[in-house]
């Protein structure tokens, strides 16, 4: 049965009362929801791209799909990781095709108009008909390439299309406070583990890092960590969950297996950054590529002073190399499930240990309200 996104869409996802359904099962199923999501959300918001790390040479560039829309990061002469529209101002063709290094200027493959690392465009070659002859009234300051708003916060690179997001202050300012007494300027990458495409939904994706619920029953044989041990974090769109254990609970963990005090942090709508104390990071990168398909990938960062030797990378590589699979089994199996008629409710929520996932569900249905009139 097709169900009609429209402004009753959320109706079972508002009720009020001490159990809340989650979000309908088209908003993980629907391709219109996911253009919806596109075009009012990640738009909108201040969305995780990619790691300064991976752009490490002046000239470095990198092109992503962001909200459908073709976008490219460099490092540009002043050191600074900026992001453009990935499109020639001549004919709009897609300049950056793949991760690489441009020595000296960004050229387009067609006709050869140029640009600086800041953007600036530098040569038209032929416009005018002559090799350097351009126009009359055709200056070259005016077709430079059309810039994104984009901060680095430690390694970590996020843009925003619409332009029209709060600072970036404000909006990594929860994430600031989870991190009081924690240094991550301290931490390097040491390995990254890219997943591809993962056949599940961005939103099943968070949500279930989110939430520490799962965590005894699908990652018994990797971690140990007891669920009633967790608390809920929940300020403002910083959402997820933390543990602290004892010197004694994590002097019993399993051998192999996580066993540490931690922290579980996401900032809406795809950040990802796992404390593992007292010297690991790992942070997800989830691009949404369609309604029921995300590419994952994770850095993993060890603090400057630990054990960066090849066996301590291998291990922390394997460990969470399983905890993502089991994740991925079981959110593959959730996108499964959404696509039964039982499923249009959205189920139900605990109302203590999903907490952060309903505000999580909340933030997204807030931002696609209003696309709703009328239908889609």
């Amino acid at each position: 049965m097709t169900v009609l996104i429209d402004t009753a869409f959320f109706n079972a996802f508002d009720q009020v009362g001490p159990v809340h359904h989650g979000l309908p099962a088209a908003a993980y199923t629907r391709s219109e929801f996911f253009e919806l999501e596109s075009n009012l959300l990640f738009t909108a918001s201040w969305s995780f791209v990619g790691f300064a790390h991976q752009l490490a040479k002046v000239g470095d560039v990198q092109p992503l799909t962001v909200a459908g829309k073709p976008v490219f990061l460099v490092r540009s002469e002043s050191d600074k990781i900026r992001a453009f529209h990935n499109v020639c101002r001549h004919r709009n063709l897609k300049l950056i095709d793949r991760a690489g290094h441009c020595d000296v200027l960004i050229t387009c493959p067609y006709h050869r108009w140029s640009y600086d690392f800041s953007g600036k465009l530098r040569l038209a070659p032929y416009f005018g008909g002559e090799k350097t002859g351009l126009p009359d009234g055709f200056d070259l300051a005016d077709h430079g390439l059309y810039e994104i708003r984009c901060h680095t916060f430690h390694d970590w690179v996020f843009i925003n299309l619409d332009g029209q997001a709060e600072y970036f202050d404000v909006f990594i300012e929860p994430l600031k406070r989870q991190l009081i007494g924690f240094e991550p300027e301290k931490f390097e990458p040491v390995a990254t583990l890219d997943f591809g495409e993962v056949p599940a939904n961005w939103k099943l994706l968070m949500e279930n890092f989110i939430e520490p619920y799962h965590v005894q029953y699908v990652h018994k044989t990797t971690t140990s960590q007891p669920l009633e041990d967790h608390y809920v974090v929940a300020d403002e769109h910083c959402l997820g969950s933390a543990i602290e254990l004892t010197a004694e609970q994590q002097a019993d963990a399993a051998a192999g297996t996580l066993g540490v005090s931690s922290r579980y942090l996401t900032l809406f709508p795809n950040f990802v950054l796992g404390l593992y104390y007292p010297d690991q990071i790992g942070v997800h990168l989830n691009r949404p590529v369609s309604a029921d398909t995300t590419q994952q990938s994770r850095v993993i960062y060890l603090h400057r002073d630990s054990d960066h030797s090849q066996a301590a990378v291998e291990h922390a590589r394997q460990l969470w190399d399983s905890v993502h699979r089991e994740d991925h089994h079981m959110c593959e199996r959730l996108q499964a499930g959404r696509h039964s008629s039982v499923a249009e409710g959205g189920g139900v929520l605990s109302p203590h240990w999903e907490v952060s996932v309903r505000r999580f569900q909340e933030l997204v249905a807030d931002a696609v309200r209003p696309g709703l009139e009328g239908g889609i």
